[in-house]
C-alpha cells in the first residue's frame, strides 16, 4: 500500500530535478537589456535594484526612484531613471532555454499565456536565488499589486507584503 505513493513521489521529484538541472544560467547578474516580443528594457544589475531578499512594493518603488543610472547605488536625491516593470513587460520578457517564451498578458482576464512555459533562468532571474516572485506594476486595485512567478504565473498581493521570496528587478528604457 505504501509503494504507490513512493512511486509518485519519485516520479515528481525526478521530473523537478531534471527541470532544475536544465535551467540556463549564464552567470551574468549585471545590467541586461532584453529585447524581443515587443519589449526592449534594461534590467538592473544585482544590488539595490535587484536585491537578493524580499521587499514590499512600496520599498521597491522607493528604491527605483533613488537608483543611480548604472543601477548600483541608491542616491540621496530622487533620480527617476528606474521603475518597477509592468505586468505586460515582465510577461513579454520571460524566457526559457535562452529564448523568449512568447508571453502575452490579457488585462481583461488578468491572465498570462506563453508559447512555452518560462523558467527561473537568466537573463531575468538568478536560478540560485530564493526569490521566486517579482513585483509588477498594473491596476490590481486598491492596496494590491501584481506579482509574477518565475514560471510565468501572475497573482496579486497586498503592496505591504514582504516575504524573503518576493522581490523585484528595476527596469529602464534605453
Amino acid at each position: 500500500i505504501w509503494i504507490l505513493p513512493l512511486i509518485i513521489i519519485l516520479a515528481v521529484t525526478t521530473y523537478k530535478l531534471i527541470q532544475v538541472t536544465q535551467r540556463v544560467d549564464d552567470g551574468d547578474y549585471g545590467m541586461r537589456t532584453v529585447e524581443g516580443n515587443g519589449v526592449t528594457l534594461t534590467w538592473a544589475p544585482r544590488g539595490p535594484g535587484w536585491p537578493e531578499g524580499g521587499v514590499s512594493y512600496e520599498e521597491a518603488a522607493e528604491r527605483c526612484r533613488y537608483l543611480s543610472g548604472d543601477g548600483k547605488t541608491l542616491m540621496e536625491t530622487p533620480q527617476y531613471i528606474w521603475r518597477i516593470p509592468t505586468v505586460e513587460e515582465t510577461v513579454r520578457s520571460m524566457a526559457r532555454h535562452d529564448e523568449n517564451a512568447g508571453g502575452r498578458w490579457d488585462p481583461s482576464e488578468e491572465k498570462a499565456t506563453y508559447e512555452k512555459r518560462p523558467d527561473k533562468e537568466t537573463p531575468l532571474w538568478d536560478p540560485h536565488s530564493r526569490v521566486i516572485y517579482y513585483w509588477a506594476m498594473g491596476d490590481a486595485g486598491g492596496d494590491r499589486a501584481y506579482i509574477v512567478v518565475y514560471d510565468g504565473g501572475v497573482f496579486t498581493r497586498k503592496r505591504t507584503s514582504r516575504y524573503g521570496y518576493l522581490s523585484f528587478r528595476a527596469v529602464k528604457e534605453e
